[in-house]
């Protein structure tokens, strides 16, 4: 009696815990870790934006032909157009990351749905790259002609001037590039996907 008692006990304890670990490895969905990347990518673009937005600075300025009189000249984001074109990039790509959002949601929730939208991200998302890419570094072109300046066609550097505004700008430019590489990893991810979907 007492063997058939431990053969009984000893049985259903592996049998029973095995599925669940196959299931756990088999429900790894990286739908999860997109929307993770996704509202990322929409906190950097925002706050990018708000710190361009917010690049205000104004400094006594001495005019050339009279070195001792200085007049109040302010510096805005908006007096470059590279930098407009920059804020319009960036609000449209937070833009798309809304609507990703939800559709990368849908996606979780309804997984039959997951090859078309997969596609559509891949194809978009390189759209943005080149569009957050190319504003960018047409801003960072800006930022460090202000920063270094060019002698060769008398441009000056302003940053020793206008200190805070060369920050702002700094900052929002670096939080642009982690958005343009957000967009890229998104990319591979959603090309990963498709094809690991693809396949099976």
């Amino acid at each position: 009696m007492e063997t058939e008692y431990t053969g009984k006990s000893a049985v259903p304890p592996p049998t029973a815990e095995a599925p669940p670990v196959a299931a756990a490895k088999g429900t790894f969905n990286y739908s999860v870790v997109e929307v993770a990347l996704r509202v990322l990518l929409f906190a950097a673009t925002l706050s990018s934006v708000v710190v361009m937005v917010t690049s205000k600075q104004t400094e006594l300025v001495p005019v050339t032909s009279m070195p001792t009189v200085r007049v109040p000249i302010p510096a805005k984001f908006n007096h470059s157009p590279a930098f407009i074109y920059f804020i319009a990039a960036l609000s449209v790509t937070g833009l798309y990351s809304i609507i990703t959002i939800l559709a990368s949601v849908s996606v979780v929730l309804k997984p039959t749905y997951s090859k078309s939208f997969l596609l559509f991200f891949a194809f978009l998302d390189v759209v943005f790259v080149g569009i957050v890419a190319s504003a960018t570094g047409a801003a960072g072109a800006v930022a460090y002609i202000g920063l270094k300046g060019n002698s060769h066609v008398g441009w000056t550097k302003i940053c020793g001037v206008y200190d805070k505004f060369c920050r702002h700008i700094g900052s929002s430019v670096a939080l642009a590039l982690f958005a343009a590489i957000l967009l890229v990893l998104l990319s591979m991810m959603s090309a990963f996907t498709l094809y690991k979907k693809i396949r099976d």
